[in-house]
């Protein structure tokens, strides 16, 4: 049987303690959720980016490569409602790396960091076959109000925090399209320099109106299925509603992408994919265009089913963890 990284992550979970004092949340979430006292909480989160597997430097700058691999952490502590504070850098160097490549990845992992306020606190260096980069970030947030996966309910309305499957779109412009790089530059940077949803997570964390959440980094089709999974729930989403960006609706005849495709199973968009109650309907898309000046979009609904249906016209189709998965 060949690796399957959700398959392998069960595996752990099942050698962790189900409950220790000072642990609420462990494997299962976007970050672990410790105790830090009465009143709040302790998010970690740690991912690791490789040569090859995650980047390819012939054409991922270092200098984005940096802010990229700070912001995909910074994600999960926004996909919790957390807030940032510090974080730690692992970074695997093969000898022939140039002093100038890693000046500019650090300068790059600095400006993201600097942007949420983070500070750089420790770490570690060591040589490697390949370029290797671990980030683990320590945020914090009430306990009470810090959102998980497993609150999802049934008839919940489901939100998107932006356009899908932009991230996918600009990784196969630098990969097969370099040609197209200067005609759709907003594509290539949601791949290349992605924004973590901090601030819209902190807002919809404390609007006492979002039941779950989480951040799309494997595709909705994986990323919903995981909410559905944790809350023992189905879920419906409509083709018709997803969103794109217009950019990415021009650029897919050229391409030869499919962006409902590109938004189920391309992963990478680091938006926020949130649930909550009908009756929120009106006020929750009002109270984010009024504190962000942005808009939410709802595409679907929670079922008392399992796994997740596509509507797409007449058809439904399962599509439960089609999205990307690593070494799968």
């Amino acid at each position: 049987m060949t690796f399957s990284e959700r398959n392998f992550i069960k595996q752990i979970e099942a050698l962790t303690p189900a409950s220790i004092d000072g642990l609420i949340k462990g494997i299962g979430d976007d970050c672990a959720v410790l105790a830090k006292s009465r009143d709040q909480a302790t998010l970690l989160t740690t991912d690791t980016l490789i040569e090859s597997v995650h980047f390819d430097p012939a054409w991922h700058p270092p200098y984005l490569l940096g802010r990229k691999a700070a912001a995909v952490n910074i994600s999960d502590i926004a996909a919790m409602g957390g807030q940032p504070l510090f974080a730690l850098l692992s970074v695997g160097v093969p000898a022939a790396t140039e002093e100038d490549w890693l000046d500019q990845f650090m300068t790059g992992f600095q400006s993201m960091l600097e942007e949420h306020n983070i500070i750089l606190i420790g770490g570690d260096t060591v040589s490697s076959p390949a370029l290797m980069f671990s980030v683990t970030v320590i945020g914090e947030m009430e306990t009470e109000k810090v959102l998980y996966r497993s609150g999802a309910r049934q008839d919940d309305l489901i939100w998107v925090s932006g356009p899908l499957g932009e991230a996918a779109a600009g990784l196969e412009i630098c990969r097969s399209h370099k040609k197209e790089y200067g005609r759709w530059p907003s594509l290539v940077k949601a791949h290349l320099d992605p924004k973590p949803g901090v601030k819209l997570g902190r807002i919809l964390a404390k609007s006492d109106m979002v039941n779950s959440m989480m951040d799309v980094s494997d595709g909705i089709a994986t990323d919903l299925a995981h909410i559905c999974t944790a809350s023992s729930t189905g879920a419906e989403i409509r083709a018709e509603d997803i969103p794109f960006s217009e950019s990415l609706l021009q650029a897919a005849p050229t391409l030869h992408l499919n962006p409902l495709s590109l938004a189920l199973r391309g992963g990478e968009d680091y938006q926020l994919i949130f649930t909550s109650s009908p009756e929120h309907a009106t006020s929750l898309p009002r109270l984010v265009r009024d504190q962000t000046g942005g808009e939410i979009f709802s595409i679907g609904r929670i079922t008392s089913g399992q796994g997740v249906t596509l509507l797409d016209n007449d058809r439904r189709k399962d599509i439960s963890f089609q999205g990307y998965e690593h070494g799968g």
